[in-house]
């Protein structure tokens, strides 16, 4: 059988146990093509912590989606087995190295199994050991949503925080940096360090004023160019949204995008062969109403409609 069992979804959204979407928690690799996992873990700030939480909130609001996509009428769970595999456990939180061995090594048999991961964080910190775990066989595209460009070198002493992770991906080979894009920059900064190494490594990137002039259309366009038709993975910081739509997060940068622009922006990333995709800094202790949460499984959501649109291609 290749749909994913969603009996779970004729139950009222508040019972049963939380798994991300109500899929089924599953142990089994062979029982799922796409593995649905949280990493709780914001040992890599630079400001405010709380994205520790993001899974579990996540997963709570997760309750909310439903399976038939009301633009497509695309159903994923239709065309592929969906499991929730649980969260990264943790056996040293307070060294930033060593949680990022427990990330690679929770993931890296799910990516050799060949299955495509979708993840909730936790910082963005997370994603360098994601794609150590990936290990792909050449650099792969990268599809990034951020207000941040995250190609910072060292803070306060560490080069692994949720400042780096794309500096180090490039330094590792695991991204082609002139197959990355970057979209929704902005903010001001005391040094200039992560904007010049994003441009002067290759990588395409759109500041927010650039992003609001060319429009989403143009954008999704330049983003299709950039990464053309080889494997790409998807990395979404919910700073890239506008505080009013998602305040619940670590570092908030007013003027971003809207919610329906993000999701207009998803949308037309369909058929990019997506192999993995993250969802990060979802920090829920600064946002009580979980409406941040909510917009985080709603794209999370959107990310799963793209990883099940390629699945097998």
């Amino acid at each position: 059988m290749n749909q994913t069992d969603m009996k779970a979804q004729t139950q009222p959204r508040y019972s049963g146990i939380p798994t991300f979407m109500r899929v089924p928690a599953v142990q089994d690799l062979n029982d799922l093509d796409i593995a649905i996992a949280g990493v709780p873990y914001d040992g890599g700030v630079s400001a405010r912590s709380g994205a520790r939480y993001g899974p579990r909130e996540i997963r709570n609001m997760s309750s909310m989606t439903r399976s038939i996509h009301h633009v497509t009428r695309f159903n994923p769970y239709e065309v592929c087995r969906v499991g929730d595999i649980g969260d990264v456990p943790f056996t040293d939180v307070y060294n930033i190295e060593r949680a990022h061995e427990d990330i690679r090594a929770f993931f890296a048999p799910v990516f050799a199994a060949g299955k495509k991961t979708l993840i909730a964080g936790g910082d963005h910190s997370i994603t360098f050991p994601v794609l150590q775990a990936l290990a792909p066989a050449r650099p792969i595209g990268l599809v990034h949503v951020d207000a941040h460009t995250d190609t910072w070198d060292y803070f306060l002493g560490s080069k692994f925080t949720h400042g780096s992770p794309f500096r180090r991906a490039v330094e590792a080979g695991l991204i082609d940096p002139k197959k990355t894009i970057q979209i929704g920059i902005r903010g001001a900064q005391n040094s200039d360090e992560g904007w010049r190494y994003s441009l002067e490594s290759g990588m395409r990137v759109v500041f927010i004023e650039e992003f609001t002039q060319l429009g989403v259309a143009a954008v999704i366009a330049e983003a299709r160019k950039i990464v053309g038709d080889g494997p790409t993975y998807l990395s979404f910081d919910v700073d890239s949204l506008d505080p009013v739509y998602a305040p619940g997060t670590g570092t908030p940068e007013i003027g971003g995008i809207t919610t329906r622009e993000a999701l207009e922006l998803l949308r037309g990333l369909n058929g990019i062969d997506f192999v993995g995709a993250d969802v990060v800094e979802v920090a829920p202790p600064y946002d009580p109403s979980g409406n941040t949460a909510l917009v985080a499984a709603t794209l999370m959501y959107e990310c799963l409609c793209l990883l099940a649109a390629t699945k097998g291609t």
